[in-house]
């Protein structure tokens, strides 16, 4: 976990940003089976400005070398933006590993950066219990019936390992039980393949 990653108006820009864009049930390339994500979702890619600072502000906390791929020198710039209504909830599931992706020169298209793919997620919390969220916390599973519970706080950011290896971590997007939407972006954090 790391703490204030993002102001306040900062992540309010960026819930702002997502609601302009709508938030849709679909979330394209990411399939899950029936049940298991009942949240709504927009995926936009974000200017390089703006990651450049996230990944600024996080990179000395995060680990140099996972499996043996040394960090890379930018964050995904596709976003998937989970908003969480009453009663919305992410069931155990483990995130999938992507390439990196960006916009082309022309900021027309997105495009895939060859030689890079993500190892961990961050999930940025861009509002959280203070601003009237009730429920909706991250449940991390661990081995022999391990859990830990991480309650969503503005501008926050918590990691993990995923993709399908020994290490990925099973966890939850719990029950959001009020009136007020939980937002949580959902940003790839990419190491360099060059070799592989």
């Amino acid at each position: 976990m790391i703490r204030n990653v993002l102001t306040g108006a900062e992540a309010n820009a960026i819930v702002i940003a997502s609601e302009q864009l709508g938030f849709s049930d679909a979330a394209p390339g990411i399939v899950t089976p029936p049940g298991m994500r009942v949240n709504k979702t927009v995926q936009w890619v974000a200017h390089s400005k703006m990651l450049g600072e996230i990944f600024r502000r996080i990179s000395p906390h995060l680990p140099a070398v996972v499996d043996g791929h040394f960090l890379a020198d930018r964050l995904s710039h596709r976003l998937n933006i989970y908003k969480y209504d009453y009663q919305d909830v992410f069931n155990r599931h483990i995130d999938g590993d992507w390439p990196g992706y960006g916009l082309s020169p022309d900021r027309t298209v997105m495009v895939q950066w060859e030689g890079l793919h993500s190892c961990l997620s961050m999930l940025l919390y861009l509002n959280g219990e203070a601003d009237g969220v009730s429920g909706g916390k991250t449940r991390l599973l661990g081995r022999q019936g391990a859990m830990v519970d991480v309650s969503p706080r503005k501008g926050d950011a918590l990691f993990f390992r995923h993709g399908f290896g020994p290490d990925s971590v099973p966890h939850e997007g719990r029950r959001v039980l009020g009136p007020v939407a939980k937002y949580v972006a959902r940003i790839n954090v990419l190491y360099r393949f060059e070799d592989c």
